[in-house]
């Protein structure tokens, strides 16, 4: 215990000599008893009311609090607390349990409700719903209604199920008489959210008075506007409920206060093009509910065609709202330019634009306008993605140079590489690019090359603070820096923002320790910024200058022997740890995440107990082995583990089958299931059977379709296809020939977009396309970009006829990555032909435009490219995956831009990729050992392994845990018994240099190390020990 007081207290207390002593501890003990406080979890269920009083009043609302000569910081603390995995939890608990007996019912509802909005609301399960007290004053009542309903999209289905029945309680027993509904439109404002439980029956005896007094209070819109997860029978029934109340529901102002409720609008008999506009208006909104999406879009066709009525299409369009996405090309074909600029207001702020489409309206915006300028550009909004990358490349530089730092920033995401590159080559071409380069922000600087950043000098810090940086810019701007690098009293401006990217091993190791451990917080703050090697590298520097300190994470990243100091007091803290930070951040290596695991799977006994157990593990969870998963995890476990990994990013097939027959264990047989419980299994559902899917799918039809990946019928509909998403696939290639042309035409973008469609349902695909549009030689741009992965089914012959012209198009296409050899030649031809461009008259936008094309140039074409060219896209040509031949020429082309590859240093390697895939023996075993973490890991893995295995044992080690983690299979076996251990000492994290592994006296002191992160406490004066 002295181990975790220590940890806990120590950064919280201030005493006159400002140092932690060996009575210190005692003296605070003391001091505790003496307020009768008492350390375990029974003495604490059995709390005086006096103590609880004491402890609450304290902990949240005071700073600091006086112990004789010591003072206690309880910011510091309550920081503490909430970041300490099982303390939230237990804290919670025990203020529910102990608060209403021991305060009143206000003050103990304001530190309930401090207690859940500072903690993760995942503790309020619907079991420790019924705990909650029963017999509420009003005010007390309210006020804890509305931290719920403030905290519901942090809740589960069933827990919003529970919170509901909890309220209902209440207010029932308040209003209810037998003559009336006790959904009063008072009981309505105070559900908030909370009314879409309502039951239908409830909804349909509510009184009309009720709800018209409802609808017509002020803040009702606001509420409806929050109704995201209402269901399709419950709106119909409200909207039934408010129609019968006497509001005219096709007028503007009622149809404003229906807020989501609109989106299942019905009453479409003899609606006028006025009131159907007006619903259009509003229902803009409604891509917030959680589903339904296909009945919305159904319904904003229906009502886009009553809009439309006795008008075109030309004189409505401004007036359509996001209805428009939904109109297919051939209507945004047959728009008038001057339409489109006349409703440039409305469709500039319309969001779910496809390529294509946007593609369409800039091309009519701008044949309008004539001239490209800013003030065109900033008028266009999202659409600004439909401008050419040769339109932009025609820009006036000092207008382009506003586009990058105006509004238009903010739809950078938007453009493809190319239009980047496009932008900053003709800005960089000007001489207004040394100004300019302060301005360009986020992801339009990460594409600035090498050569262009080499001719600019000054940078500091202050202009990088926005900025993405790739590694290799790093490196050059810190070269470049205005400060000579590296004098001490400017190291720490080389940790703000992504220049810490650029931090080497050799400046940590010579970082003194004083400095080092003041400014570590950076470090901590940005791991995801850091490689593996740069943590490993942090790693070795803190075993080095304090071990006793070292955060738990970092044994991760050291070599597996160092996992034997985990043990006893030390396991929490290192579990908690890990669960913090995204294990993925190390890379380890599968013999040593399984290491890891095990020492996890030991520190917890051998199982996951209960919730703590789950609090403790946090994103661990999502690496837990299969066999852990259905035979160490307890039911308990499992309710409060199925939130965590529905957050895993990235799960694998044998955890999926393990997770669902722990559902079925803790839920039982899907014929049980509720509506709420389906939500939160979430998309577990799709590892369900055919059997268990169809019975699931008759009781919860409204939510099934977002995670059902079987269906069975005959002819694809729009909503089906909306609908199903990824699970198209699952259409077979009788059924897609059966789907009619208009059903294609306005789903073609969604269809290319399955991933999981094989050859013969895209073959199938594409000529529905033939059929829809026409021959091929007809098809536009917009038609080409619009079929996704569907264009993986022209032939060679096919690929010829269209009119490959646009860069941007070809953009698109180059996105897919199962093209074959001879189909990427067939588009490099088109392209080549259609523009009237030879190899030696391409631009850099053109080479980053065609991506993985290029990977179909011989050797001659390549040898063709204009080296200033090839410079500006080196770094997007260096993420390409060609075959080793091409990867020769393109090194070549990097000696004549970079010199001798023998010559070049880290930032060149960073930047040239999977090029250095190229490099000959010689060339590989020339390079210093200390180059070899700055090979990109997608490079290791290309070079030959006849190539790999002329590396040296001592450049072999010094690859870095994350490129040593890419060595293939072909390239060991061509390895010998010297290369390969030091292969494992790169994959282990083992240092290189002198420093050697501690001796067994370490292994005391760390394990005594207080660690923070593992330490259960409550608040100011009372402890708990870990439930495990």
């Amino acid at each position: 215990m002295l181990y975790y007081f220590t940890g806990i207290f120590a950064p919280v207390f201030h005493c006159s000599s400002n140092v932690w002593t060996a009575d210190m501890l005692t003296k605070v003990m003391a001091y505790f008893h003496a307020q009768e406080v008492t350390f375990n979890l029974s003495s604490l269920q059995r709390m005086k009311k006096t103590t609880y009083l004491y402890s609450q009043k304290h902990s949240f609302n005071c700073c600091l609090q006086e112990m004789g000569h010591i003072i206690l910081d309880l910011d510091k603390i309550r920081e503490k607390v909430f970041q300490s995995p099982g303390v939230n939890r237990t804290l919670f608990l025990i203020t529910l349990e102990k608060c209403f007996l021991a305060l009143s019912a206000m003050e103990c509802v304001d530190i309930l409700s401090q207690v859940l909005r500072v903690s993760a609301v995942r503790y309020l399960q619907p079991g420790v719903v019924g705990s909650l007290p029963k017999d509420l004053q009003e005010d007390a009542f309210r006020n804890l209604s509305t931290v719920f309903k403030d905290l519901y999209d942090k809740t589960s289905a069933n827990t919003q199920k529970a919170l509901y029945g909890w309220m209902n309680i209440y207010l029932y027993k308040t209003e209810f008489n037998e003559s009336t509904s006790w959904v009063s439109a008072e009981n309505l404002w105070i559900l908030g959210r909370y009314m879409v439980h309502l039951p239908l029956e409830e909804i349909l005896k509510i009184s009309l008075k009720e709800i018209r007094l409802f609808i017509s209070y002020d803040n009702a819109t606001k509420q409806l506007d929050t109704v995201y997860d209402i269901a399709p029978d419950l709106a119909q029934a409200f909207l039934e409920r408010i129609n019968s109340s006497g509001f005219d529901m096709r007028n503007s102002s009622t149809i404003y206060r229906l807020g989501l409720l609109v989106c299942f609008y019905d009453d479409m008999e003899q609606m006028d093009a006025t009131v159907a506009r007006a619903l259009l208006h509003q229902m803009i909104k409604c891509n917030q509910l959680r589903g339904f999406q296909a009945e919305v879009q159904k319904l904003k066709a229906q009502l886009l065609n009553i809009a439309m009525q006795n008008q075109t299409l030309n004189d409505t369009l401004g007036s359509l709202s996001d209805a428009v996405v939904g109109l297919t090309s051939s209507q945004l074909e047959s728009l008038s330019p001057e339409a489109v600029h006349n409703a440039i207001s409305t469709l500039n702020q319309v969001s779910g634009w496809a390529k294509s489409q946007v593609m369409i309206l800039a091309s009519k915006y701008l044949s309008y306008e004539k001239v490209l300028s800013f003030y065109n550009v900033s008028q266009m909004g999202a659409l600004v993605a439909g401008i050419s990358t040769q339109s932009f490349y025609s820009m006036d530089p000092k207008e382009l140079s506003q586009v990058i730092r105006g509004t238009t920033s903010q739809y950078s995401s938007d453009l493809s590489p190319a239009q980047h590159q496009g932008i900053l080559r003709k800005i960089a071409a000007s001489r207004d690019f040394s100004s300019s380069i302060t301005d360009i922000q986020g992801a339009f600087f990460k594409e600035i090359s090498l050569s262009d950043l080499w001719k600019e000098t000054g940078y500091n810090s202050s202009m990088m603070k926005e900025k993405e940086l790739r590694r290799s810019q790093v490196k050059i701007i810190i070269e470049l820096y205005e400060f000579p690098f590296p004098l001490g009293p400017y190291k720490p401006k080389l940790l703000c923002g992504q220049l810490i990217k650029g931090v080497t091993c050799q400046l940590i190791e010579s970082m003194g320790t004083d400095f080092f451990l003041n400014h570590f917080k950076f470090f901590e703050k940005n791991l995801h910024l850091l490689s593996p090697y740069q943590v490993n590298c942090l790693a070795w520097k803190f075993w080095k200058v304090s071990n006793a300190a070292m955060p738990p994470f970092f044994l991760l990243v050291l070599p597996v022997e160092y996992l034997e100091y985990v043990s006893g007091s030390l396991c929490v803290p290192f579990i908690a740890s890990l669960g913090k930070t995204e294990l993925d951040l190390a890379n380890p290596s599968l013999h040593k995440k399984s290491a890891v695991l095990q020492k996890v799977q030991e520190c917890l006994n051998g199982s996951i107990a209960d919730e703590y157990d789950v609090d403790l593990l946090g994103n661990l969870i999502c690496h837990l082995p299969p066999a852990s998963i259905r035979g160490r995890t307890s039911p308990k476990a499992m309710a409060i583990a199925l939130h965590q990994f529905k957050l895993c990013r990235q799960l694998s097939r044998e955890q999926k089958i393990e997770i669902k027959y722990k559902l079925l264990e803790l839920y039982g047989s899907p014929k049980t299931w509720t509506a709420e419980t389906t939500l939160d299994v979430g998309p577990f559902i799709a590892l369900l059977s055919k059997g268990e899917l169809n019975v699931l799918a008759v009781k919860v039809s409204f939510y099934f379709s977002f995670y059902i990946c079987e269906r069975y019928v005959k002819t694809p509909s729009l909503d089906e296809i909306i609908k199903l998403a990824e699970a198209n696939a699952f259409w077979s290639v009788q059924e897609l020939k059966c789907m009619d042309a208009e059903t294609f035409d306005k789903n073609v973008e969604l269809l290319g977009t399955v991933s999981s469609f094989n050859s013969s349902q895209l073959i199938v695909l594409k000529e529905k396309a033939k059929q829809v549009w026409g021959s091929l030689p007809d098809w536009k741009s917009y038609h080409i970009v619009s079929l996704g992965r569907i264009a993986l089914a022209l032939t060679e012959n096919e690929i010829e006829e269209l009119d490959l012209h646009s860069i941007d198009t070809i953009s698109v296409l180059s996105q897919q990555t199962e093209w074959t050899l001879t189909q990427a030649r067939s588009i490099l031809q088109g392209f080549l032909e259609d523009s009237g461009h030879t190899i030696s008259t391409l631009k850099s936008f053109d080479l980053v435009g065609l991506g993985a094309i290029l990977c179909a140039l011989n050797s001659t074409e390549i040898m063709s490219v204009r080296s200033v060219e090839f410079s500006a896209a080196v770094a997007r040509i260096g993420s390409l995956f060609c075959s080793t031949s091409v990867l020769k020429q393109f090194k070549k082309m990097a000696e004549s831009v970079f010199g001798i590859a023998t010559s070049w240093n880290s930032s060149i390697l960073q930047e040239i990729g999977t090029i250095a895939g190229g490099l000959d023996e010689d060339e590989l075993k020339a390079f210093d050992k200390n180059l070899m973490p700055y090979f990109q890991p997608v490079a290791i893995k290309h070079i030959p392994a006849e190539t790999f295995q002329a590396l040296s044992p001592e450049q072999i080690a010094n690859l870095g845990p994350e490129n040593a983690a890419m060595v293939t299979k072909s390239q060991r076996e061509h390895l010998n018994a010297s290369q390969l251990q030091s292969l494992q000492l790169a994959l282990d994290g083992a240092r290189t240099s002198t420093q050697e592994p501690h001796s067994r006296a370490s292994t005391t002191q760390v394990a005594q190390t207080p660690a923070p992160s593992g330490d259960i406490w409550l608040c100011t004066v009372f402890m708990l020990p870990l439930p495990f």
